[in-house]
């Protein structure tokens, strides 16, 4: 439970940050929205180095099934675009290479 935990934090602060971004570079959002928007990035950073894992890769490529559910959250619920099924279908694929990664049995 704390692995999600971890990954669901870094996902939030990471669609966050990047968000920033793009509402500066595209929404035409003041440029001091990059400010909480690296601040973010930096806390998304920090967290995900905190997932106890033994290898950075594996934890980085699980963590990417939990990001696309969480960049699909984002487009529904801060972004008020209602997923269609091809985005619920991308995301149920996802979340299952990334249990696949996650708890794979691994040879010694």
């Amino acid at each position: 439970m704390k692995t999600y935990t971890l990954y669901a934090v870094a996902a939030l602060a990471e669609i966050a940050g990047c968000f920033a971004f793009w509402a500066w570079f595209r929404l035409d959002k003041p440029i001091w929205w990059l400010g909480p928007g690296i601040a973010s990035l930096i806390v998304f950073a920090w967290v995900l180095a905190l997932v106890p894992s033994e290898a950075a890769g594996r934890t980085y490529a699980a963590y990417g099934a939990i990001y696309i559910l969480a960049s699909i959250l984002w487009l529904w619920a801060v972004e008020a675009r209602v997923p269609d099924r091809w985005d619920i279908l991308g995301v149920a694929v996802c979340l299952v290479g990334g249990a696949i990664i996650l708890f794979g049995p691994r040879s010694a």
